[in-house]
């Protein structure tokens, strides 16, 4: 099947010329953000109109950063404009940041995943600009998961936290232009935002059907597959089971030292998931969780990206771990005391830790949340 040519904001940016000439422009990025050639959207914006300054999400700009690591302010080495960190002591820009700068421009590729925090990075420098009457310019990119499958639960607002910060789905179906006007609009930012649509794509379209070429949006999500199925396995992250950290295979390799590979794997296949298939698997983490150990668990093998329901996954796997190994299986103590434990964080809410509310009832209220959820976004949908 024929590839569809897909054109992100950054590609169709000449006919926005006017937009950002003569501004003193801040830019928000990181590796993802490069046109059809590769070419980096800091060169394309430095060349055409000259940059003011940098500001960085987590893992950095050019990528350089683990996952969950501070990133310091410092000073591009190619560019020699100041790196401002927006994942270290502070996640919202400054007065002092954002001095001289008139114009704010962002682009990052999502992946489609609440846990993301690069959306809210987003959502907190609309407000850092809103505040000082910034312009915010969104150079919108596809969700690579396609627009229209809504996977997961809503997010209940005591679990809010920087790997979910509003009442949104784990898979919400929407590009980080249309959040960032559903942010803008049901969350009160009100800053002064305009989106550069993609062209090209259209909602049923996931990244492996289009002609663009993967970047990975972060270390540990290196191929498309990946992040599909990180929608129900980065809930192990907030667990003690590895999620495959340290492997070539993140969020698709899972497992612990006191797991057996092939009775976990035909637990899940019994369970007879659509579009994806579970191998019984070895591996040894050379950094993360059991570090230098063996581990026992499964691959998970998506075969048909377009039914594949990773939360579900997700959370029948979290079960059949909590049941099958009592005796070593344990979620993650909370950071900080009062707060919420990190699986609650991940998941939204404490219903799935807790287990206590009958299963088919709790997939019940989360088809619900989604249905709600599905008709607020329609409101913001760029594209058909």
């Amino acid at each position: 099947m024929s590839k569809v040519s897909v054109y992100n904001g950054i590609d169709v940016i000449d006919r926005y010329d006017h937009r950002f000439q003569g501004k003193n422009i801040g830019l928000i990025t990181n590796p993802t953000g490069v046109d059809k050639k590769l070419q980096s959207t800091v060169d394309i914006l430095n060349e055409k109109y000259g940059l003011k300054a940098l500001f960085s999400p987590e893992h950095g700009v050019r990528g350089n950063v683990q996952a969950g690591s501070a990133v310091e302010t410092y000073t591009d080495s190619k560019t020699s404009l100041p790196v401002y960190s927006l994942y270290g002591n502070t996640r919202k820009p400054t007065a002092e940041m954002l001095e001289g700068i008139d114009l704010m421009v962002f682009d990052i590729q999502d992946i489609g995943a609440r846990y993301y925090t690069y959306i809210y990075t987003m959502a907190y420098a609309m407000e850092g600009c809103a505040k000082l009457g910034i312009p915010f310019v969104v150079l919108d990119r596809i969700n690579p998961l396609g627009g229209v499958l809504l996977d997961g639960n809503v997010l209940d607002a005591k679990n809010s936290s920087f790997v979910g910060r509003y009442p949104i789905p784990v898979r919400h179906g929407l590009t980080v232009g249309e959040l960032a006007c559903l942010f803008n609009n049901e969350f009160g930012i009100r800053c002064d935002l305009e989106v550069v649509p993609v062209e090209g794509w259209s909602r049923s379209l996931a990244f492996n059907e289009t002609d663009l070429l993967w970047v990975s949006p972060s270390p540990n999500i290196p191929t498309f597959e990946t992040a599909l199925i990180y929608i129900g396995t980065c809930l192990l992250e907030g667990t003690n089971v590895s999620e495959g950290r340290g492997t070539t295979k993140p969020f698709e390799l899972i497992g612990a030292p006191w797991i057996d590979p092939y009775d976990l794997s035909r637990i899940l296949n019994d369970y007879g998931f659509d579009g994806a298939l579970f191998r019984p698997a070895y591996f040894t983490p050379v950094f993360s969780k059991y570090q230098g150990q063996l581990c026992g668990g499964v691959q998970i093998h998506i075969t048909d990206h377009k039914k594949v329901k990773a939360f579900e996954i997700g959370v029948k796997l979290i079960y059949t771990l909590m049941d099958r190994y009592k005796e070593h299986f344990a979620f993650l103590p909370p950071y900080k005391e009062g707060s919420p434990p990190p699986f609650d964080r991940l998941a939204g809410t404490d219903i799935i830790r807790l287990r206590n509310t009958d299963y088919k009832t709790m997939i019940k209220q989360f088809e619900e949340e989604l249905e709600a959820f599905r008709r607020l976004k329609e409101k913001y949908h760029l594209y058909c």
